[in-house]
C-alpha cells in the first residue's frame, strides 16, 4: 500500500535502486518515488520491465551488470548526484556444499556482495563531500541464520551485514548513513515456485503467519532513507514477520 508523501518524505532527493526491474527492487523504487524522490531504476536484465517502471515513475532506467566494477562505476556516474543508494541486486544458485561448483560460488558472491562494494565505493566520495547521504543494502534473514543448501547465498548476505557496519563507521563523521534491511520470506517469483510443503513450513516458523510482500520491505527502506531515520546507522532491520527472533 502506497504511503503518503508527508511521512518519511524524500522530496528533492535522487535515489538509485539496483535490481529494480522486478520483485522487491521494483517495490522499493516505486515506494521511493511515492515519497518524492527522483528514482533511477538500475537493472541487469528485464529491459522492458525496467523501462516501463521508469516511465511510470517519471525517472530513468540504466542497464548495468553491477558484479563488474567498471559497470558499477558507470552506473553511479550515469545516475548523477545521488542522495540515496539502495543495493538490491542479487541472485541464488542453490545446492549443497559438497556438490556446489566454483562457478555457483563465484557468481553469487560477485553479484550479491562484490556489487555492493563496487557501487558503494563509487558513490561515497560524492556523499562525503556533500556531508549527506543514505545507503541501504538489502541482505536476507539467511545471512543472519544460514539456510540448508544456500552456503553461497548465506555467505554473500552475511558479508553485506559486516560490510555495511564497517561502512557506517567510516562514513558517520561525514553524516552519511549506511544500514541493512534483511527480509524474511517474501512473496516473489522465487517463493511462488516453492512446493506447498516448504511454504507451509515457512509460515509455521513465522509468528505473523504469512509471507511478506515486497511492499513490506519497501516501506522499511523508505524509512531508513528518510530524515526520520537520521540518527540510525549501522543497523540491521529484519523485515521477516518475527522469523528471526
Amino acid at each position: 500500500m502506497a504511503r503518503s508523501l508527508s511521512f518519511c518524505s524524500l522530496e528533492g532527493k535522487t535515489a538509485l535502486v539496483t535490481g529494480a526491474s522486478r520483485g522487491i527492487g521494483r517495490a522499493i523504487a516505486s515506494e521511493l518515488a511515492v515519497a518524492g524522490a527522483a528514482v533511477v531504476v538500475g537493472y541487469r536484465s528485464g529491459e522492458d520491465e525496467a523501462e516501463s517502471l521508469a516511465t511510470e515513475l517519471g525517472g530513468r532506467a540504466i542497464q548495468a551488470d553491477v558484479s563488474d566494477p567498471d559497470e558499477a562505476k558507470r552506473l553511479i556516474e550515469e545516475a548523477g548526484e545521488l542522495d540515496i543508494l539502495v543495493n538490491n541486486a542479487g541472485l541464488t544458485r542453490d545446492g549443497v556444499l559438497a556438490r556446489m561448483s566454483d562457478e555457483d560460488w563465484r557468481v553469487v558472491l560477485e553479484t550479491n556482495l562484490s556489487s555492493v562494494f563496487y557501487t558503494c565505493r563509487a558513490v561515497t566520495r560524492s556523499m562525503m563531500r556533500k556531508r549527506a547521504g543514505a545507503i541501504v543494502n538489502v541482505s536476507s534473514i539467511v545471512g543472519v541464520h544460514g539456510n540448508w543448501g544456500q552456503a553461497n547465498y548465506a555467505a554473500s548476505k552475511a558479508g553485506i551485514i559486516g560490510f555495511t557496519k564497517s561502512l557506517a563507521r567510516e562514513l558517520g563523521s561525514r553524516n552519511v548513513r549506511a544500514n541493512v534491511v534483511a527480509p524474511g520470506y517474501v512473496r516473489t517469483r522465487l517463493t511462488n515456485v516453492l512446493p506447498e510443503q516448504a511454504t507451509q513450513a515457512m509460515l509455521g516458523a513465522t509468528p505473523l503467519g504469512r509471507l511478506g510482500e515486497p511492499g513490506d520491505v519497501a516501506g522499511a527502506v523508505r524509512f531508513l532513507c528518510s530524515d526520520e531515520a537520521s540518527f540510525i546507522t549501522g543497523e540491521v532491520l529484519l523485515v521477516d514477520g518475527g522469523l528471526g527472533m
